[in-house]
């Protein structure tokens, strides 16, 4: 059978609101996106991955990064971030995107491997762990079936749907197939990801723990650490 072209896109930008240019901040003496891009590609189902950022200025610092560790990148709109990702789609031609954000450095490779196979058996347009949350805020996956997000584009879409790439979807599941992958316990009341100075804390903290381990540890390490460290793990805001 022909090898399937299993795209993953990473989106980035340096110009977050709550933590402007997080995602080149240093951690274990490396920026942020490094350790995530190189968890991606720990990968064994994704065929290639492409960061989507912007052209804006604040973000040539980020280009020029990625250019130095030769990682891919497609650059678009700001604010249009659906847009960004139909022109990588255009440009690749994929079976598949998988849709990854820049502040999830702690991306769990055999994940995106079974949430892959899954999306081929379940065979919907639209499957992710993110419609019922029972992985930890940080942990999201979502993958799209190819010219979905074209199709989706067509659309009459607000500006909230434009910059959140897949909320037109998610507004509109009675005009996409989809499929939610839920975890074996709800661990959805935690929160993993990266959007405040406390947020780049915590996942410091992650990664100092697996210090030399950056790309290897996985989600079973990290729920053996936090019964171990109990205090050490974040819950999401009431």
């Amino acid at each position: 059978m022909k090898k399937r072209n299993n795209l993953a896109i990473l989106q980035a930008r340096m110009s977050s609101k709550r933590l402007p240019g997080k995602v080149l901040m240093n951690i274990n003496g490396k920026p942020m996106i490094f350790w995530q891009i190189q968890r991606i590609l720990k990968s064994k189902e994704i065929s290639k991955l492409v960061v989507a950022t912007s052209d804006h200025p604040t973000d040539d610092v980020l280009a020029t990064y990625l250019e130095t560790i030769n990682c891919s990148f497609v650059r678009g709109s700001l604010d249009d971030v659906l847009d960004r990702f139909v022109t990588v789609e255009s440009i690749y031609s994929p079976d598949s995107i998988t849709r990854l954000t820049g502040d999830c450095p702690l991306v769990m490779p055999e994940l995106i491997d079974s949430m892959l196979k899954q999306f081929y058996e379940v065979n919907v347009q639209y499957l992710s762990n993110t419609i019922e949350l029972t992985y930890p805020d940080g942990l999201d996956i979502e993958i799209i079936k190819a010219g979905t997000l074209s199709k989706l584009a067509t659309m009459n879409l607000t500006n909230a749907e434009k910059e959140h790439v897949t909320l037109g979807i998610l507004n509109r599941l009675d005009q996409f197939s989809s499929f939610n992958v839920a975890n074996e316990s709800n661990l959805g009341g935690y929160r993993w990801t990266v959007d405040n100075k406390e947020d780049l804390a915590f996942i410091k903290r992650v990664f100092e723990e697996f210090k030399s381990k950056e790309k290897e540890f996985n989600l079973n390490d990290l729920v053996i650490f936090f019964k171990q460290h109990p205090n050490q793990n974040r819950l999401k805001p009431r």
